[in-house]
């Protein structure tokens, strides 16, 4: 039958300290092992209660198992559970409950949202455990290539909990996050016996006001934190009389010295992640809740700020201080002048197991966790069928291609050129460099830099003159245009007009010609018309046409003709403008009858005779507190107090209408 018992870390009975031996994992598994080589046999952290048949355990989890139903039924809700089935149903390996807790650690919010809090948020967790899921898979998409020599090192069993046996069947697990940084960093082979001293030597050196550990979690907007006393002082004994003779109760080993919590609107609902976060992946949001939320971040950075600073003499006694919070949050606790906590603080641990919303319950139960011993009783040979099945689980690290012997690889010698083929190379880097300027002094228009640019460097373009083509060491997509093509495929109207009048550039070349003068791209001759893509720049070539049309054959369409559909002479553009000036003038003409006819009609009209005003009535007023007559006001301007002016001007001509109709019954009467 297994017994349990509830032991404190710091106040393990010395009995039993003294009967301790380290137990240490390695990835072999030893052929023999019995009830007094437990301290150096290759196994793994004890389970409680292992039955025979395994009820009581989870085969999915890396063999947890647990006291009683209830722990069970807590481990099967738990969002490690459900993340290690999730990553066994996508074939992948499931991780232990420290690797979940780095996991977690890793993102903006809690996955639980169940601690003891009063505004629970009704999000799904299986939507947060999908997420971390598909995180997870992600990343180790992103790893898988990258291996080296390291692989053997990390597949290495690396658990949260160092565990010591007490012969016969009797073992102790106690987090390692509370032994000095050294020691968990530590890759000697006798770490174990290590942590076993340190453990002796925790059992006292409380001083006058014991061990004080600090404890903060952040996470969505919720803070916690709480500076507690984890051991009692050296001078306290447990038990004393008080003054009346009575027997004095034993203080406990664990006592919330300060705590204090508090939460900020930082996040939106079912959206996830914080406001500064998702300004800074997509673009500033202008809403009124980001507004809201940027202004909570800030408030709540201040908040945790200012109690650390209240809490500045606590936390300089703290042995241990535990932050758990995001890469962003963590930076409220150490990045701002004069932090009270420094980053590089020996003293920082992070909590070893998953956490839910940062609450005082919260903050309480891992204080339990952290500082209770695990307690298990487990024979030889239950321990020899764990670690075999552990071991047999762990993945089997990947073969290392044989290196192949080093070839001395001689990278070719760079060909030394000549001194005349070094200035040919010069020419041409300098040609490329004036065809460069001569190009964009045309893309952007400026004639009277390129006509003096060309008169000095007119051996620039050879024998053809403007004619020549661009080359092909210049831009590949240009090889086939000549300056007049290029100034009309820019728009350049100036330029074109001079290149075609002063400079005489032929029109009629084709786009791409070959050496017999035949056009070998596409099947349709293009010549400089054809990229006029403005109405000014085609009209430059009709009048070149027009002006100079024995100098090229403008209009024809075969080879050697420029494309140009028809010229335009002055004749023409006059006679243009003239039927233009026409048809202004007789819209002009339409307008002034259509307006003439509109003042015709308004003259037609009968004149609509207005009622003669009426001098308003003097109405003597009342005084403010005399007496008033029930029916309504007293008079009329009182009658429509209250009223909307549109309601008053309806009353009104309502008025002056039943007067006008009484005048003109008087009027009938008297004749």
């Amino acid at each position: 039958m297994a017994r349990y018992e509830h032991y404190h870390v710091f106040a393990i009975p010395q009995a039993l300290l003294d009967t301790l031996v380290p137990r240490s994992i390695v990835n072999q598994v030893t052929p023999a092992v019995d009830e007094l080589s437990l301290s150096t046999s290759p196994v793994l952290p004890p389970a409680p209660a292992l039955s025979a048949s395994g009820a009581r355990a989870c085969n999915i989890c890396l063999g947890a198992a647990f006291a009683d139903v209830d722990e069970q039924r807590t481990h099967f809700r738990s969002d490690w559970h459900r993340y290690n089935v999730k990553m066994r149903m996508g074939g992948d390996n499931a991780v232990a409950e420290v690797q979940f807790s780095q996991l977690v650690d890793g993102l903006e919010d809690s996955l639980s949202g169940s601690a003891s809090s009063s505004d629970d948020s009704d999000e799904p967790e299986d939507d947060a455990v999908s997420a971390l899921v598909h995180k997870t898979k992600k990343l180790n998409a992103a790893t898988n290539d990258a291996e080296d020599d390291e692989d053997a090192q990390r597949n290495l069993p690396n658990t949260p909990v160092a565990w010591f046996h007490s012969p016969p069947s009797t073992q102790l697990g106690i987090y390692k996050v509370i032994f000095p940084s050294k020691l968990i960093s530590s890759r000697e082979e006798n770490v174990g016996q290590l942590f076993l001293d340190e453990l002796k030597m925790m059992q006292t050196g409380g001083g006058e006001e014991g061990r004080k550990w600090a404890l903060f979690m952040v996470a969505g907007g919720h803070f916690a934190g709480a500076v507690a006393r984890v051991s009692r002082p050296d001078s306290e004994e447990d038990f004393g009389v008080a003054k009346k003779g009575k027997q004095k109760k034993p203080k406990p080993d664990t006592e919330l010295l300060k705590h204090k919590t508090f939460h900020r609107y930082t996040t939106r609902r079912k959206q996830g992640g914080s406001q500064s976060l998702n300004d800074n992946s997509k673009s500033k949001a202008v809403s009124a809740g980001a507004m809201l939320r940027r202004y909570g971040e800030q408030a709540l950075r201040d908040d945790i700020r200012n109690l650390l600073n209240d809490w500045a003499e606590e936390l300089e006694d703290c042995e241990r201080i535990f932050i758990r919070a995001s890469v962003s949050n963590r930076r409220i606790f150490f990045d701002y002048e004069d932090p009270i906590i420094e980053k590089g603080d020996d003293r920082l641990r992070t909590f070893p197991f998953p956490t839910r919303r940062p609450t005082q319950a919260e903050l309480s139960r891992c204080l339990q966790e952290l500082t209770r011993v695990k307690v298990s009783h487990l024979t030889a040979d239950a321990l020899r069928e764990q670690d075999e099945a552990f071991i047999a689980s762990l993945p089997k690290p990947k073969p290392t291609p044989a290196a192949a012997p080093a070839q001395t690889q001689h990278k070719p010698a760079k060909p030394q050129l000549t001194p005349e083929e070094v200035a040919a190379l010069n020419i041409q880097r300098e040609i490329q460099s004036r065809w460069s300027r001569a190009l964009e002094m045309v893309a952007k228009g400026r004639l009277d830099p390129f006509k003096t640019f060309l008169s000095k460097e007119g051996a620039l373009l050879g024998e053809d003159g403007v004619n020549t083509r661009v080359p092909a060491d210049i831009d590949d997509a240009m090889k086939s245009e000549t300056l007049l093509v290029y100034a009309t495929r820019k728009g350049q109207e100036d330029i074109v007009q001079w290149l075609l009048e002063e400079a005489r550039a032929d029109p009629t070349l084709d786009e791409d010609d070959d050496e017999a003068g035949r056009p070998v791209v596409g099947g349709s001759r293009r010549t400089a018309y054809d990229f006029a893509r403005t109405r000014a720049v085609r009209n430059v070539f009709r009048r070149c046409a027009a002006d100079h049309a024995d100098w090229w054959d403008w209009i024809g369409t075969g080879d050697g003709g420029g494309r140009v559909p028809s010229v335009l002479s002055r004749e023409m553009e006059e006679e243009r403008e003239g039927k233009k000036k026409v048809r202004r003038k007789g819209l002009k003409d339409k307008v002034r009858e259509r307006e003439a006819l509109q003042k015709e009609k308004e003259k037609e009209r009968p004149a609509v005779v207005e009622p003669p005003k009426l001098e308003p009535r003097k109405v003597a007023k009342e005084p403010a507190e005399g007496p008033r007559k029930l029916g309504g006001p007293s008079s009329a301007g009182e009658s429509v107090m209250g009223l909307t002016p549109e309601m008053r001007a309806k009353v009104e001509r309502e008025r002056r209408a039943r007067a006008a109709e009484a005048r003109m019954k008087a009027m009938s009467g008297s004749r």
